[in-house]
């Protein structure tokens, strides 16, 4: 293991998650990351995206080469042409493969062949627990102890969240590890300025199916589907409904907070008891959906969203990973 650089990484699968993971994991500057994507324009997405991913001085300083070029030569940044040559060395591996249970099983089963017995095994799944991508695993090979989901928020560049979900047989020392390997990223701030304590590691105390971010988000993502679907408003005024209230609140002081808040002296207790008849009323008529069954809905939500929004292109997500840069910024000024 290399003293300049003691955590070797590999970082397996590179589409946008993988990229973005990429350069947050290239922040510290006691990494070295060898990646491995079977695609074969791995290294040319790496070229065509990586740069605008980066905001660090130190790696903005190669003057005569550009930072991909940098970081190859300086051997930052390797890239592997099997997963053997990735997971050999690695003191810490961490996936990005298909959400789909039978192919991190595999996977998992495939890093335990070449990978040290000792190595640090961490999942970027949105949803799939670790117990039950490893699972399939030999007992023998330690991958129940060793392996928990280090999920990480869209962007993972600019978003603070790491959702850190272990296993039931996941060693206590392993999930201490990953929470203070996060917490020592330095986040982008101000120009090629960086923050430290960006990123705000969460463990969960056990494992439910998506996690706590995600089950937040769709279960807002659900009752505005329904509430589309039905007519009772359209998509583009529901957003303004969300960037105009809830948005800001919650940016600033997350659910239980904002609630407590609003309760007064009493506090949360006195609002919800205040509240208890308007909200039992909403909480029983929330819309119950099928997204994989009834498409009426379906099309009036994706027609909406299409005319009001029109296509995704790189300088709209560019405007939105401004905005996000700009609150996360404002957060941090305000616990400062």
């Amino acid at each position: 293991m290399s003293t300049e650089y003691p955590h070797q990484i590999a970082l397996l699968g590179l589409g946008t998650i993988g990229l973005s993971m990429l350069a947050m994991h290239l922040r510290r500057p006691d990494t070295r990351i060898t990646v491995y994507d079977p695609r074969p324009d791995t290294e040319s997405q790496i070229r065509s995206s990586l740069p605008s991913l980066l905001q660090s001085p130190e790696l903005s300083s190669a003057l005569e080469t550009s930072i991909v070029d940098h970081l190859f030569k300086i051997s930052r940044l390797k890239l592997a042409h099997t997963l053997q040559e990735a997971v050999t060395n690695a003191t810490i591996i961490q996936e990005q493969s298909p959400e789909v249970t039978t192919s991190k099983q595999a996977l998992w089963k495939e890093v335990t062949r070449f990978a040290k017995r000792d190595a640090h095994l961490w999942s970027s799944s949105s949803g799939i627990a670790a117990s039950a991508q490893g699972a399939t695993c030999d007992p023998e090979d330690g991958v129940s102890e060793r392996l928990l989901v280090a999920h990480p928020f869209n962007p993972p560049h600019i978003m603070p969240l790491v959702e850190l979900v272990p296993g039931p047989e996941t060693q206590g020392e392993r999930t201490e590890f990953v929470k203070g390997y996060f917490g020592g990223i330095p986040g982008p701030g101000p120009g090629n300025a960086q923050s430290a304590a960006h990123y705000r590691p969460v463990t969960l105390h056990k494992e439910v199916p998506g996690f706590v971010g995600n089950r937040l988000a769709f279960a807002l993502l659900r009752e505005a589907c329904s509430l589309v679907g039905e007519g009772v408003v359209s998509a583009r005024d529901l957003d303004t409904i969300v960037t105009a209230s809830v948005g800001p609140r919650w940016a600033g002081s997350g659910v239980f907070e904002s609630y407590h808040a609003g309760g007064g002296e009493g506090g949360i207790g006195a609002f919800l008891q205040k509240l208890e008849p308007t909200i039992q009323d909403v909480w029983g008529d929330l819309g119950k959906i099928d997204i994989q069954g009834d498409q009426a809905w379906r099309d009036v939500v994706v027609q909406q969203t299409e005319e009001a929004y029109g296509p995704v292109t790189l300088e709209s997500r560019k405007r939105k990973e401004d905005l996000l840069r700009g609150v996360i910024e404002l957060q941090r000024r305000q616990g400062e």
